[in-house]
């Protein structure tokens, strides 16, 4: 396929970036993200490994440059150190990225650099052991200190840590966080809160935290610079003086970033999302399975779903519109 063959929406926004979700399953069930009682996909729900390489594939051929494996959690889903592999062969991709929580990361991250991952994106809201229990209601601190060791000891670089930052939660760890990629020389990226999903732990309206602020928190601290850092993604990132570390803030809430925007999302299940803040999806699962050896149906469907790619979304804390979860929107 040529690779003039770009996919470009009717807003003249030129797609490169695919987040492929591989699972909805996580080991965590983090109060943002999910309710405290989930009922996952079955197996067949889910596209199989092959459906998820051909789709990423066409996509790849369409001028996707970059993949980043999210989920759920991604490293619970079986067999993805060989789907990495796969994936990291295909020609024409120049980034094969990953999202995780880091639990899992002790045991996978010597192997998932192995396999073709060039950079990892870990969360990490807190680093109080009670309040981490709090926010992820199932998981531990010390298995995401771990899993953050072993990733610098398979010499990943540019890794980066992503904070939700939710006010009366941990609001007051935000310059703690900061210190904790310094010393480390890891990138940070302070998220704000997205009302995905119903919950029923908080109410989001009460605890919303824009990256403004977030900023001035920091600015007590730190000298900040503005700077052009990119790394295809939504985060604007300023520069700490004497530091390698990078700030970055992702404000879906405060400081819409759609007129910029370069990225599609593929569900677990088969759903593309041209927007993270629509409703809107089309079923590849059940096209790429009516027609599972044509690629030209695939493409024909991609092109226009990128072509009607929404202008922006339009979030609302005061009421949840979207009523998918993080986890199966892939995060």
């Amino acid at each position: 396929m040529s690779s003039t063959a770009n996919l470009i929406d009717d807003y003249g926004r030129k797609v490169e970036y695919l987040r492929l979700s591989v699972t909805d399953r996580c080991n965590f069930r983090c109060i943002y993200c999910m309710s405290e009682n989930m009922t996952f996909l079955s197996r067949k729900e889910n596209l199989s490994a092959e459906e998820l390489y051909d789709i990423s594939k066409v996509f790849v051929g369409l001028g996707i440059t970059k993949i980043r494996l999210t989920g759920g959690e991604p490293l619970v889903r079986p067999g993805i150190l060989d789907l990495i592999s796969s994936l990291s062969d295909l020609q024409g991709l120049d980034e094969l990225t990953l999202t995780t929580n880091g639990a899992l990361l002790k045991k996978f991250a010597k192997p998932l650099k192995d396999a073709g991952i060039s950079r990892i994106n870990i969360s990490l809201d807190t680093l109080q052991r009670p309040r981490f229990r709090e926010l992820s209601r199932t998981g531990e601190l010390d298995q995401v200190l771990d899993g953050i060791e072993a990733v610098q000891r398979a010499n990943f670089k540019n890794t980066k840590i992503n904070a939700v930052i939710l006010a009366g939660y941990n609001d007051d760890e935000i310059c703690d966080l900061a210190d904790f990629a310094i010393r480390r020389d890891l990138n940070i990226s302070y998220i704000e809160e997205m009302p995905l999903g119903s919950i029923t732990s908080h109410k989001r309206n009460h605890t919303e935290l824009s990256s403004k602020v977030i900023r001035k928190k920091l600015e007590t601290r730190y000298k900040l610079s503005d700077t052009n850092y990119q790394t295809g993604g939504p985060s604007r990132y300023v520069s700490l003086k004497n530091s390698k570390t990078k700030i970055g803030f992702i404000s879906p809430i405060s400081e819409n970033f759609c007129s910029g925007c370069n990225r599609v999302r593929l569900t677990s299940d088969g759903q593309l999302l041209s927007c993270l803040g629509n409703t809107a999806s089309i079923d590849l699962k059940t096209i790429i399975r009516k027609y599972p050896r044509n690629p030209d149906v695939l493409t024909r469907v991609l092109r226009t779903a990128v072509k009607n790619k929404p202008e922006k979304h339009h979030f609302n804390l005061n009421r949840t519109d979207i009523l998918r979860f993080m986890n199966a929107t892939g995060g």
